[in-house]
């Protein structure tokens, strides 16, 4: 079956037989990009398209990444760098004895925190893989973590001080804790180029790679293509968050680690700037997006983790997101890297394709069969990767 049509049967799939109200999905290369949209921005309300607005959740990770390491590229930041150059606040962290101890049983950090450590959530803040534990519940109640909407967070230095104020689970580049470190990566880009992180991410990206619909705010234009958010509610779906709710509002915290909004085609233009070694798209002007290093850098492979591993069942971290390196389902892809969303989205690259998929929907991810309405696609586009690397004589 032709890409294309392929491609619209998984998204129709995914709204008739799978509960999501809405999709827009996209795989593309350096000279094909197909793009399929079924379903509703709004149950019972007008259809979902192309242009469609999303809120990305963890997606804005690699975004992320790739605008730290465009400041290293500057000269403004360097990986190997200790963090209280920029973030005073991070000077004597405490570390937990045992990443489940309460939260007093502690002992000093043995090295300073790196930015390659925020980058490589090795810093040590943030969730292990046991959500019960002290600092879990500390995360989710006292910096908001887990939740990507903006409305009730408080301004960077508040958050800062209050993060500053708890253990890390381990040591710093002793292990693994997800999320927190792109909320403090996001703080350390605004102050090291001295700007807001939004202003980063368009000097650095955004504006070269002309990617108009991605923000931590809602313009009013896009309030009417932008999809309704929904959370599953017993048998049902229950809306939580509308066009012009939380993402048009007084935002004081901008997440890096969750909280932009963006479309297929911006998501497009990010992963086919990786592909090209860091250049933007002729249509947007051209140019050095980020080095060729830079991009390696982000591409590259970690060590493998535990295949039960919560968050990466068996693959590696990089910078942003994780990178394949063992084939253990139908959707994994050697050096495959990228990452998702909880609030149903998707973004991944696969370098020896050229290849980047898009899959973005508005129904939050809420366990594991959440995660599979995803499987149909991603497998997909595994199998077109593959074949594609194999080459035409294969």
């Amino acid at each position: 079956m032709e890409l294309r049509a392929a491609l619209q049967q998984v998204a129709d799939e995914a709204v008739e037989q799978h509960g999501v109200p809405g999709v827009v999905a996209a795989v593309a290369d350096q000279e094909v990009i197909a793009v399929a949209a079924a379903g509703e921005r709004a149950i019972g309300g007008a259809r979902m398209t192309r242009d469609t607005v999303f809120r990305i959740a963890s997606v804005t990770k690699p975004i992320i990444a790739a605008a730290a390491l465009a400041l290293v590229d500057r000269g403004v930041l360097r990986l190997d760098a200790p963090v209280v150059e920029w973030l005073p606040e991070l000077a004597e962290p405490r570390v937990l004895r045992h990443p489940a101890a309460e939260l007093d049983d502690t002992v000093p950090a043995e090295r300073p925190l790196l930015v390659e450590h925020l980058l490589a959530l090795t810093g040590g803040l943030g969730f292990t893989d046991d959500m019960g534990t002290p600092l879990a519940a500390a995360l989710t109640d006292r910096l908001r973590q887990g939740r990507d909407d903006p409305a009730g967070w408080p301004g960077p230095d508040a958050w800062l001080a209050e993060a500053a104020s708890l253990p890390l689970a381990h040591q710093p580049a002793d292990g693994w804790t997800y999320n927190t470190g792109y909320d403090i990566v996001g703080v350390l880009l605004a102050r090291a180029a001295g700007r807001s992180l939004g202003a980063v991410l368009a000097d650095t990206l955004l504006n070269p790679l002309g990617m108009v619909d991605t923000g931590f705010r809602l313009r009013p234009e896009q309030v009417p293509r932008t999809a309704t958010a929904y959370a599953a509610q017993g048998s049902g779906l229950e809306p939580i968050d509308g066009p012009d709710g939380a993402w048009t509002g007084d935002i004081a915290f901008e997440s890096g680690s969750g909280g932009l909004v963006s479309t297929a085609d911006d998501l497009l233009a990010f992963g086919r700037m990786l592909l090209a070694g860091g250049d933007a798209p002729v249509a947007t002007g051209g140019g050095r997006v980020l080095s060729p290093s830079a991009v390696a850098r982000i591409l590259a492979p970690g060590e493998p983790s535990p295949p039960d591993h919560v968050f990466l069942e068996g693959q590696s971290w990089s910078l942003g997101g994780s990178v394949d390196v063992v084939e253990r389902h139908p959707w994994d892809v050697l050096g495959r890297y990228g990452w998702i969303g909880g609030s149903g989205t998707a973004l991944y690259a696969y370098p020896a394709a050229g290849q980047v998929a898009v899959w973005l929907t508005q129904r939050e991810l809420a366990g594991a069969d959440d995660a599979e309405r995803m499987v149909p696609m991603l497998t997909l586009a595994a199998e077109r990767a593959k074949q594609v690397a194999r080459g035409p004589a294969h």
